[in-house]
């Protein structure tokens, strides 16, 4: 007789590749509106799951977690970032929850360099100029940016998101230096021409870019703080395709709006999808609705991530992806 298929619900659309294979595999619940689901909505899906498909607006506390029901066993993360999820109050409940590592690099990584280069290079002016109709011409002195080539790149966290990024800044020229908890290994330090500071202050004090690329956890909340911003020279610029948490935006806005930073490109806001207005109207300060890992084949490619973790549970072994407390 064949045995019962997990009951498996999906909080948001993914692509329809995904989701074909999770109906062969599962009994699927899809949200075909794509609309967020409300605490009530969203509480009543973890109690009729065995297996729940979250995505990171989802917020999953231990509030939420107290209302699963005795069903729900795996929280199958679509995403590499679970600071979104209580995992701690998940494993005391017997929850596992598991994340989709290491898909997304190389895509962050690109829109990591889009974005210091159009900060850099003021092309958002530069294209805003040409669709308004002012543009009235080449000259001299018109939208003037930096040159990458010579320059330093201070990138904060160096795994594998952060050492994509020291290799694209190596091939435009960029010196690399880098702040992480742990000293890369000496052959990777030296394949990526990479400068190691144990003080983060002593490096942001010293680059033209610094770029984020650090998990949001209790110890990078606003890592950078407005003394650290103010450690920074005032035609640097800052990028961060991580976590907005990790730069207190209240004190950034206030040092763009005074020039004591050159300029800002954003992925990611601490207030997730509400935006600052302040930092919305700055010329100087590119903002992208959290594009970082929106390609379809690296979307494809957490999906069959989060697929492996499910079949794997299903078959009673260890997911692959399976995150524990320790690991945060």
């Amino acid at each position: 007789m064949r045995s019962p298929r997990l009951s498996v619900v999906v909080t948001r659309r993914l692509p329809e590749a995904v989701e074909t294979r999770m109906k062969e595999l599962f009994d699927v619940e899809l949200n075909e509106t794509d609309a967020p689901m409300d605490r009530e909505t969203f509480a009543s899906a973890m109690r009729r799951a065995d297996v729940l498909v979250p995505c990171i607006t989802d917020r999953i506390d231990g509030t939420m977690l107290a209302q699963a029901g005795d069903r729900l066993k795996l929280i199958a993360n679509y995403g590499a970032g679970v600071d979104h999820i209580d995992v701690h109050s998940a494993r005391q409940r017997g929850i596992l929850v598991t994340n989709t590592p290491g898909v997304v690099t190389d895509d962050t990584a690109d829109m990591t360099m889009a974005l210091i280069l159009a900060v850099t290079r003021r092309i958002p002016e530069g294209l805003s100029l040409m669709q308004s109709g002012d543009w009235k011409g080449w000259a001299p002195t018109a939208l003037m940016g930096m040159r990458l080539t010579g320059r330093r790149i201070g990138i904060l966290g160096m795994g594998r998101i952060g050492q994509a990024v020291a290799r694209r800044a190596r091939a435009f020229g960029m010196q690399v230096h880098y702040h992480n908890r742990r000293r890369l290994r000496p052959e990777i330090e030296a394949e990526l021409e990479a400068t190691w500071w144990e003080s983060l202050d002593q490096m942001v004090s010293r680059v033209d870019v610094l770029s984020i690329n650090c998990p949001h956890t209790p110890a990078t909340y606003h890592l950078m703080n407005a003394r650290r911003l103010r450690l920074m020279k005032k035609t640097a610029v800052i990028v961060n395709t991580s976590r907005g948490e990790v730069i207190d935006e209240n004190a950034l806005t206030r040092m763009l709006r005074a020039g004591e930073i050159a300029g800002a490109g954003l992925d990611v806001f601490e207030g997730r999808h509400e935006v600052n207005p302040r930092l919305r109207a700055l010329p100087n300060v590119v903002l992208l609705p959290h594009m970082g890992s929106a390609t379809l084949d690296g979307r494809i490619e957490m999906g069959e991530k989060v697929l492996i973790n499910i079949k794997t549970f299903a078959d009673g072994h260890r997911p692959p992806d399976l995150v524990v407390p320790a690991m945060l």
